[in-house]
């Protein structure tokens, strides 16, 4: 076992090398970095060819270049760099966090208005457990998710407002949605139709649920079958992220 992890460590390493050597030659080609590229090589020669002669003078004047050359980088290509960093934050992966944390904030954002007017709401976020059913026996939306239109869907004056709205995939996927009370003899007595809907859904699922109490206003969350209450946004945003983060 010493002897393969021997082996294969070093060809690894060399790998690893040689594609972040590949993908910086692929990114400066074309601009200016080409040309001091080519300048840096020369010295990298002439500072081997001084080491191997011993010519001390040389050699530690190469050294002091080397020394002051980090900092030259940094100014000479700063627009390369920033250019470099800007296109790094768009690769998919990075866009998919961003998008997320966008959702997870357009989502809180409702839920406090919804919370400080009194309006009741049931919330739930799909994740690997499909809510397909759920989805097509309610009205189909397919769209953005925004604040905005999670507060129209639960306006009391809407013909929306009944049910869960159901998010999948960071879109609203449907609303008018109900789901399945749960029959937890140890819920309170005082708790209404959302929240029994939010704990049955997640004893089944999952999913995130996330009630807004219309009588007094309290924001409650319901994961696994448990029920957290009285929450306020920070915490729901905490609590969130962090199921978001343990999804992932």
């Amino acid at each position: 076992m010493h002897y393969l992890l021997s082996w294969w460590k070093p060809i690894l390493e060399i790998t690893a090398v040689w594609i972040v050597i590949y993908f910086v030659l692929l990114f400066i080609k074309g601009t200016r970095a080409v040309q001091v590229l080519k300048g840096l090589i020369v010295l990298f020669i002439a500072f081997f060819i001084a080491q191997v002669l011993q010519l001390n003078i040389i050699n530690w004047l190469l050294t002091k270049i080397f020394a002051i050359s980090v900092i030259a980088f940094l100014i000479i290509f700063q627009p390369e760099l920033r250019r470099g960093l800007a296109h790094l934050g768009q690769n998919r992966w990075f866009r998919f966090l961003a998008r997320e944390e966008k959702v997870l904030e357009e989502i809180v954002k409702a839920v406090s208005i919804l919370a400080r007017r009194r309006i009741g709401a049931l919330i739930v976020i799909a994740r690997e457990t499909g809510l397909k059913n759920y989805i097509e026996n309610g009205i189909c939306l397919d769209a953005n998710l925004s604040k905005e239109l999670i507060l129209a869907v639960f306006n009391p004056h809407s013909p929306l407002h009944d049910g869960g709205l159901i998010v999948q995939e960071e879109r609203i996927a449907s609303c008018r949605c109900f789901f399945p009370l749960s029959e937890n003899p140890y819920l309170g007595k005082n708790l209404g139709t959302r929240h029994r809907a939010a704990v049955g859904l997640s004893e089944e699922s999952d999913a995130i649920c996330i009630v807004v109490s219309e009588e007094r206003g309290e924001i409650s969350l319901a994961v696994d079958g448990d029920l957290k209450s009285n929450l306020d946004t920070q915490e729901l945003t905490q609590r969130l992220k962090a199921l978001y983060t343990k999804n992932a």
